[in-house]
């Protein structure tokens, strides 16, 4: 078991490692994290691991709130939904919003919880790679609008994340591939030691990598929580992957568009002479390692134009993610204009 503290604008841990859910009431001791429990999860978890946590929770004041799933449920009308449900069973400030699910499910329990009753505790237990090593970390929650993904969300830090690795053997392979984006994009960025650890391959080696992954998130955080720094090289690839998944109707999910997100920027990179190629090779063969997409039937044009619409743009410039060296990556604030060139080149 391994445990990193977050130290942001709330102290809390991440507590990785097999069996955790069985160990729930300790671990919500240890964190002084009483009060009645609002579980948000999915039906895929909850036919999975529903009974193990109620069966963990036995003896806490508790109520269940099953979503549908998937990127169509991260909506504002299944954010209201959620909110009517606390309302309706008396949920007060001293009650806890506890996300049991992967991103998606995390996102929006958390926005949930940002917001009733103007700001209640919460707690994440992700059940997806992707969740663990990244979207449960942080604070970000959000739900998506028409005009495209995590435009409506707050920072809302939790106060524990517990992430029982045993949850990760029924992973399906597209989720597993999902997180393997997410990892592979730490080790771009911050890490050439952790390209070689995920070379080597997950099997006798997650919780080390996943806590590799949760503890640069964590440097990043404490040094920009509210994400105007330092914390946006967490979004190289995201830029591109958010107008794939619009694109394609969030047919290519969440971290398999980061990849190809990713590969796009980084072969029009090492065009410009930003970076080597040998930059794009260790990238490219982690890649194909995980059966990860590198490419996608959509022309760069249309992409530009989604992205047009993305949260990190500011006015009329947007501050792009372009990989040095291998563990290495600048920020780039382009013009929309000198944007629109640099995406259409490739």
């Amino acid at each position: 078991m391994k445990t990193i503290t977050v130290n942001a604008s709330k102290t809390y841990d991440v507590i990785i490692g097999s069996g955790l859910i069985s160990s729930l009431p300790t671990l919500l001791k240890n964190a002084k994290i009483d009060g009645k429990l609002a579980i948000v999860t999915d039906k895929t978890v909850h036919s999975l691991y529903g009974d193990k946590l109620i069966l963990a929770l036995l003896g806490y004041d508790y109520s269940l709130y099953v979503s549908e799933g998937g990127e169509e449920c991260k909506s504002g009308a299944e954010f209201l939904n959620i909110l009517e449900f606390l309302a309706e069973n008396e949920f007060t400030r001293s009650d806890v919003v506890v996300a049991f699910g992967g991103g998606i499910i995390g996102d929006l329990a958390g926005f949930v919880a940002s917001c009733y009753l103007r700001g209640v505790r919460f707690v994440q237990i992700p059940t997806t790679l992707l969740a663990m090593v990244d979207s449960s970390v942080g604070g970000k929650t959000a739900v998506n609008l028409k005009a495209g993904k995590n435009l409506a969300g707050a920072f809302c830090q939790p106060d524990l994340v517990v992430a029982d690795t045993d949850v990760l053997s029924t992973l399906s392979t597209d989720d597993f591939k999902c997180g393997m984006g997410e990892i592979i994009k730490y080790g771009m960025i911050f890490d050439e030691n952790l390209l070689d650890l995920i070379a080597k391959g997950m099997n006798d080696n997650s919780e080390e990598i996943i806590a590799r992954c949760v503890d640069l998130k964590r440097i990043v955080v404490e040094k920009d929580e509210k994400d105007h720094g330092d914390r946006q090289f967490l979004n190289f690839g995201h830029t591109l992957a958010h107008a794939i998944e619009k694109q394609t109707n969030f047919a290519i999910p969440h971290g398999q568009a980061v990849a190809i997100g990713m590969r796009i920027i980084t072969a029009i990179a090492v065009k410009r002479g930003i970076c080597k190629a040998e930059v794009l090779t260790v990238l490219d063969n982690l890649l194909e390692k995980y059966g990860l997409p590198k490419s996608i039937d959509i022309d760069n044009a249309t992409l530009y134009k989604t992205t047009t619409v993305d949260k990190k743009r500011k006015g009329n410039s947007i501050t792009v993610v372009l990989p040095e060296h291998c563990g290495k990556a600048v920020l780039k604030k382009m013009k929309i204009d000198e944007w629109k060139e640099f995406i259409t080149e490739a």
